[in-house]
């Protein structure tokens, strides 16, 4: 599942509505934790998210989240923003996965594939494929 960029544009009656559902065990992408106590800080304290794929976990106000992931309910996978972004859009694609320089030299490279091209070394990074997004909008391509 995949949020909007911050609180700006987040589907907000959208994820309580998944509350409602009753879904559960997800693994959710976005670039932030959550903020607050609304949308997906809603879904992260009813414990209904079982991991977060971001890249600032850090929101305004991420109480939720950091609750429960010093008590270790909840997992959590840094990606830098423009990463991120990318493993998205390879996923949309169909691209398994590619190099990247970010997170070269850093704890989020750790243990992953990384190769040399032309005297640079690149971490590889999977795709990204979501089984569904919940996105707010006024109106929709029926096509997309």
């Amino acid at each position: 599942m995949r949020f909007s960029f911050g609180g700006s544009g987040a589907p907000i009656e959208l994820v309580h509505a998944l509350i409602d559902h009753g879904a559960k065990d997800l693994v959710v992408v976005n670039n932030n934790a959550g903020t607050g106590d609304v949308g997906l800080a809603a879904l992260i304290r009813r414990r209904r998210v079982r991991k977060m794929i971001c890249s600032f976990p850090r929101s305004s106000d991420p109480r939720a989240f950091h609750e429960l992931y010093n008590a270790g309910e909840i997992e959590l996978e840094v990606v830098p923003q423009g990463t991120l972004a990318e493993r998205l859009r390879a996923g949309g694609s169909g691209v398994r996965a590619f190099f990247t320089r970010a997170s070269v030299g850093t704890p989020i490279a750790d243990g992953k594939e990384s190769r040399e091209f032309d005297g640079e070394t690149y971490v590889m990074e999977p795709w990204i494929r979501g089984d569904f997004a919940l996105v707010k909008a006024e109106r929709a391509d029926p096509y997309c």
